[in-house]
């Protein structure tokens, strides 16, 4: 099956000198949440701007549903919804009046059934006829998501669909995305919130100073990369780390009182009875033990000092 969306060798140089985007290639499967995490300037909206017509490559091409975006413009950016970080609406207008406007400068025929259901899931219907500089920050967003759902996209670009909204319309948001993905829409979003990414996402892709250095199954990112904290809390506290355990390089935590032992989550060996073994062997107690999961966060944060010190190192 052809993909909803490739891009190959994408790249983007300003006047300037900066390249905001190095040769990127993605392809996105149809009817999947695929998450785009990076920090600020590291391309993330370039690249959304690129796809959505909005600036023009300097190399590279994209193509939505089969269909170049430079070469035939209307038909692939017919197929794509775009959620704008900023909060951009017509102040005056009424909720309704601006998401039938928005449905119909994308050729849609008017369907007041459509238009219902997008505002009634949105929990925008009992708004409609409210003005746009009446809503809260979080209803305005919402605004923003039904036009551009308005036309019914085969794609839907959420970048940072989130920020600044509350949990609950956060979470709601999620259920919103969730379901429009159940019904076949493929969900492309940048978020900076790194628990947005690992509730929702199936995919998940890492942007660094405009080069793309991790694309990946989510689950499978996690098995990969993920690793385990074992927290040890002693019987007695401890002033030091004895020499003895070394090899497993323990952190000595609340005020000595617990022992921090990180391992790789999917390692055919953990270590972790050697080190409780020479924990005996010490005459050193302990009162439990707990392991937690580390979060795609932590992933994210090893992953971007892991290109950064390579590239420093190379620059060297």
């Amino acid at each position: 099956m052809e993909p909803i969306l490739a891009v190959n060798g994408l790249t983007k140089t300003y006047a300037s000198g900066l390249t905001a985007l190095d040769h990127v290639d993605l392809t996105i499967n149809r009817g999947e949440i695929f998450a785009l995490l990076g920090p600020n300037g590291a391309g993330k909206t370039t690249l959304i701007s690129i796809i959505c017509g909005l600036v023009t490559p300097s190399s590279g091409n994209v193509r939505v549903a089969g269909h170049d975006i430079q070469r035939d413009y209307r038909a692939a950016r017919y197929r794509i919804g775009l959620v704008p970080q900023e909060l951009s609406t017509d102040a005056f207008e009424t909720v309704l009046a601006t998401v039938k406007l928005s449905r119909g400068l994308f050729g849609r025929p008017a369907n007041p059934a459509i238009i219902e259901q997008i505002l009634r899931d949105l929990s925008l219907w009992d708004k409609r006829s409210a003005k746009i500089m009446e809503l809260s920050g979080g209803m305005k967003r919402r605004v923003l998501i039904a036009k551009a759902l308005s036309h019914e996209p085969d794609i839907l670009f959420l970048d940072e669909p989130t920020a600044g909204v509350d949990v609950e319309l956060r979470r709601d948001m999620w259920k919103l995305v969730r379901g429009l993905r159940d019904r076949g829409t493929t969900i492309i979003l940048t978020t900076h919130y790194l628990e947005e990414a690992e509730e929702m996402a199936d995919r998940v892709g890492v942007i660094l100073k405009g080069k793309l250095i991790l694309v990946e199954d989510k689950t499978t990112l996690m098995q990969k990369l993920g690793k385990k904290t074992l927290t040890i809390n002693l019987s007695e506290p401890l002033a030091a780390v004895p020499p003895e355990l070394a090899e497993w390089q323990p952190v000595l935590k609340a005020d000595g009182h617990e022992l921090e032992y990180v391992f790789e989550a999917h390692a055919e060996r953990t270590g972790i009875p050697s080190l409780l073994r020479a924990l005996g062997d010490l005459g050193i107690g302990f009162k439990d033990l707990n392991t937690a999961q580390s979060s795609l966060e932590d992933i994210f944060v090893g992953l971007v000092h892991q290109s950064t010190q390579s590239t420093t190192e190379q620059a060297a």
